[in-house]
């Protein structure tokens, strides 16, 4: 696994070891990002960190647990079974203790009150941290996620057969099964660039520095073990923004109106033709409507 000169790490209290990366001004008001589900730091493309850096922000990127060049679990995956019948073991972590990573990788880097943007299991992640550190936290945005309500957001069955395929065993495959993927999500008006998708694809196999389909299978686990947070994400007070698409084939259309409808005075933007993903073509309007939204939470 090569090294990155951008790459930083920080032992956390909880003993996780977290990796980050930094962009813009060091004095900016910083922007935590938090990916999805097994999907590393540089799935935040770097056109999306520029279109928020150049306004006037610091961000931070961070590979959560079980990701990327962060710590692996030692606790074995749970089984296709327990995963299809959403039965975490009991040895599993849940998505409190990856927000609590965030919370202190926050600490740590003392930050002060950040804004979070976390996308997918990310938002799942980010709504935790707004949910139990509000102090922490200047403002949220949820992209394309959902509340662990199993009523709503649900995958499409053409979804879950991809998910269903066995997982790549080397970099060859992990591209194959990346566009195939990020093909299937990316809804109807945003393309995929398949040679800068391939490039990610690539990049992310060499930067993942444990097993990476038993890190996935931990995180999904993560997702069951927590349960409906409906509940918990209506405590959050700090100013939110909701975004997803229409077209989104893994977190249905209906896991972003959940999240909106929980959370007291959520803004709720639902772009046309978008689907699971941040193709470069949909990054400038989806960073504007972020971009905007820190404006109005720092006003």
């Amino acid at each position: 696994m090569p090294d990155h000169p951008e790459d930083r790490f920080a032992t956390l209290p909880g003993g996780t070891r977290v990796c980050y990366r930094i962009s813009g001004e060091p004095s900016a008001p910083p922007v935590l990002l938090i990916a999805g589900l097994a999907e590393d730091l540089t799935t935040w493309s770097e056109r999306f960190v520029s279109a928020v850096a150049t306004t006037g922000y610091q961000v931070i990127r961070m590979d959560n647990r079980d990701c990327g060049r962060s710590t692996y679990a030692t606790t074995p995956p749970p089984s296709t079974l327990r995963q299809l019948l959403a039965r975490p073991r009991r040895d599993a972590y849940t998505l409190a203790d990856m927000a609590a990573d965030a919370a202190q990788l926050i600490e740590h880097l003392a930050l002060g009150p950040v804004h979070l943007v976390g996308r997918s299991l990310g938002g799942m992640i980010a709504q935790t941290v707004a949910a139990r550190y509000p102090e922490l936290i200047r403002s949220l945005t949820s992209l394309y996620s959902t509340t662990g309500d199993p009523k709503v957001g649900r995958p499409a069955a053409s979804t879950m057969a991809l998910l269903a395929a066995p997982p790549p065993r080397n970099r060859v495959q992990a591209v194959r099964a990346h566009l195939r993927m990020t093909a299937h999500l990316a809804g109807t008006e945003f393309p995929i660039d398949e040679v800068e998708e391939a490039a990610h694809a690539v990049q992310t196999w060499d930067r993942t520095a444990g097993d990476g389909a038993a890190g996935t299978a931990r995180q999904v686990q993560a997702i069951h073990a927590s349960g409906d947070r409906t509940a918990e994400i209506a405590r959050i007070t700090v100013p939110t923004l909701v975004i997803n698409g229409d077209r989104d084939l893994i977190v249905a259309p209906s896991g972003g109106d959940a999240t909106a409808a929980a959370i007291p005075g959520a803004r709720h933007v639902v772009i046309p033709g978008m689907g699971h993903h941040l193709p470069d073509a949909v990054v400038p309007l989806v960073a504007d409507h972020v971009v905007k939204h820190l404006e109005r939470a720092s006003a």
